[in-house]
């Protein structure tokens, strides 16, 4: 297989968001690894795996905890000590370590992925550098992760938003705001925050996002959650250029190895059913340690095959996905955001503080904390409680919920994957997609 690739001047970092437009303009779905090593010569050698690899790739810098939490002294105790760590330390290393990183990787587009509700010095190290794509947001990467406040995580993304817009005009960003949690969050609340997590990207001087959104547990209901964040997308965000990246599942996963790489590959048809531009993979390596780079490149390879044949399927053909109300949904929590105030930082902070917006079973301290999503018989993800959102509950399943029924929604999809084969088959005359009978039955 040839892979082709987007042109760029010698020695210079591609823009992020043309690499993944020319992809999807040339039919191939983008595929990108989660990988971040501490040592120099590993992170490199990840760096070119990925590009090596089968498929059409872009590759990721994952940074470590402590550089995540402005722990700089302990990232640069374990560098000098040669201790192992969890990604690559950018701020220790400094720009020049991480340009080599980059040598001769010529129209290679890297992105930077940190998880840090206070960003500044990220981002000024990537930009010094040579890179200018990374992802996260003012919620997204506050509230699952620690306990800045909403506040200063939204100042703080403010400025960051401004730095990578002046010192780089094809800077990207991408909202993790379809990712919040990984698991057990309605649909609709994910799409939501997503969009307006790229409307503050532009409010603050960016013009090439992409939006998230997270596998969950149901295939129909997914189809129509990307659905309704391109339709949303298209309504606000049409000066902008933009992509969607839709994650392989992130919730508990497969502990086969063939349980894990059908739900990856489910992940792969999925994005070609929707549309989405790139996905994130996960690999088999999930549920037992951390992955390596070869489990990666397989991942890579594995996803980009299903797409393929999903394409030759025909699938991206078939006519939309019923919207399911979650367009409806994602739409109410937006337009009740944007009507708090015109600047949308402090609409979000607004509505978290008044329950507007309010993510399950999240529990920092600027949360509500006073909505549950709960997983269906039919599978599908339901509000069973929303707070002061502007949404109705959708089933009284579980009013009154156990520890070991949410156990048991948690390792759902691990449960469906790992115990038999599943195969898709396909209903021509309606275009969906739907599973053979099972007991614990999820569209996925």
């Amino acid at each position: 297989m040839t892979v082709t690739r987007a042109s760029t001047r010698s020695g210079a970092a591609p823009s992020f968001g043309r690499v993944v437009a020319e992809a999807s303009e040339a039919g191939e779905l983008v595929v990108q690894p989660r990988m971040g090593f501490g040592e120099p010569a590993a992170m490199r050698s990840g760096l070119v795996a990925a590009r090596r690899a089968r498929a059409r790739t872009v590759g990721t810098l994952t940074l470590d905890s402590y550089t995540r939490v402005g722990d700089l002294e302990a990232a640069r105790r374990a560098v000098l000590n040669g201790d192992e760590l969890n990604g690559y330390p950018i701020i220790t290393h400094g720009p020049g370590t991480t340009r080599q990183l980059r040598s001769g990787l010529g129209d290679f587009a890297v992105q930077v992925r940190h998880g840090s509700a206070q960003p500044l010095g990220i981002v000024t190290a990537l930009l010094d550098a040579g890179l200018d794509a990374t992802e996260g947001g003012p919620v997204s990467y506050c509230l699952p992760y620690g306990r800045t406040p909403l506040k200063e995580s939204i100042e703080a993304w403010a400025r960051c938003c401004e730095l990578l817009a002046e010192r780089s005009p094809t800077a990207h960003l991408e909202s993790f705001g379809g990712c919040l949690l990984g698991q057990l969050c309605p649909p609709s609340l994910l799409v939501a925050l997503s969009l307006l997590e790229g409307l503050f990207f532009r409010q603050h001087g960016l013009r090439d996002i992409s939006l998230s959104y997270a596998q969950q547990t149901d295939f129909a209901q997914d189809a129509a959650a990307v659905a309704a964040l391109r339709r949303l997308s298209d309504e606000y965000l049409g000066d902008v250029r933009r992509h969607l990246v839709l994650y392989t599942y992130m919730g508990v996963f497969p502990r086969t190895e063939a349980g894990a790489l059908a739900l990856l590959r489910d992940s792969a048809r999925l994005a070609v059913r929707t549309g989405a531009e790139r996905l994130l993979v996960k690999t088999p390596a999930e549920a037992h340690r951390i992955p390596t780079v070869r489990d990666n490149v397989r991942s890579l390879e594995a996803a980009a095959r299903a797409a393929r044949q999903a394409r030759a399927e025909g699938l991206h053909l078939l006519a939309p996905m019923p919207d399911d109300g979650v367009l409806d949904e994602a739409r109410a929590l937006v337009e009740a955001v944007l009507e708090l105030d015109p600047d949308v930082g402090r609409a979000l902070r607004v509505a978290f503080a008044r329950g507007l917006l309010d993510v399950p079973y999240c529990l920092h301290a600027d949360n509500a904390r006073r909505t549950r999503g709960v997983l269906g018989d039919d599978g599908r993800l339901h509000w069973l409680s929303t707070g002061a959102m502007p949404l109705r509950p959708s089933t009284t399943r579980h009013a009154r919920m156990r520890a070991d029924d949410l156990l048991g929604m948690l390792s759902h999809v691990q449960t469906v994957y790992d115990s038999e084969p599943l195969d898709w088959t396909r209903d021509d005359a309606t275009g969906s997609e739907s599973l053979p009978s099972h007991d614990a039955r999820s569209a996925l």
